[in-house]
Formats: structure tokens, C-alpha cells, sequence
């Protein structure tokens, strides 16, 4: 379990999966539930989406998924840019 310490931590040195599954653990929150949550902010994602950029085996990059990802800062109440940062630069893609 995640303490508000090491959310801190995290948000702050990452890495990226690792300081999104501490803050949605911090928060009590369910993938279904914070799904539901943007969906009011008009944004779509999917479930399984959620999970495999909290397992890290997929990261948020083209430009709809950053725009969730910033609703999803608000959904858990982080600080506005905390979790896009710790993207760094995009990947090439190709």
C-alpha cells in the first residue's frame, strides 16, 4: 500500500505507471469508477486502457489520451501537469 509519502515521491521522480497506480491506490478509487468520473468531463478512455498505463505496458501519447490524462490529474486530485511530466519526450513512433 501507497502512503501519502511515497504518492510524493512518485509524482515527483517517478516513474510514470508507478505514480499513476500510487495515486489511484491513495484515492480508494476503482479503473471503473475514475472511468465513470471522466466520462462526466466528457472524456473517453476505456478500462483496460487504464490499466495497462498503470502497469505500464502502454503510456499515454497522442494528443486525446493526453487530454485524459489531464482530466484524470483532476479525477485524482494531483497537481495540474504531475503525472504528464513524468512521461518525458514522446517515443518515435514508426
Amino acid at each position: 500500500m501507497y502512503g501519502p509519502a511515497d504518492l510524493d515521491h512518485l509524482l515527483a521522480h517517478g516513474p510514470f505507471p508507478a505514480a499513476l497506480r500510487a495515486a489511484i491506490v491513495a484515492r480508494g478509487l476503482s479503473l471503473d469508477r475514475i472511468r465513470h468520473r471522466l466520462a462526466r468531463r466528457g472524456l473517453s478512455i476505456s478500462v483496460p486502457t487504464l490499466s495497462l498505463w498503470q502497469s505500464g505496458r502502454r503510456r499515454p501519447e497522442r494528443a486525446e489520451s493526453l487530454r485524459v490524462l489531464s482530466g484524470l490529474e483532476q479525477v485524482l486530485e494531483l497537481p495540474s501537469g504531475s503525472l504528464e511530466t513524468l512521461l518525458g519526450p514522446p517515443r518515435p513512433r514508426g
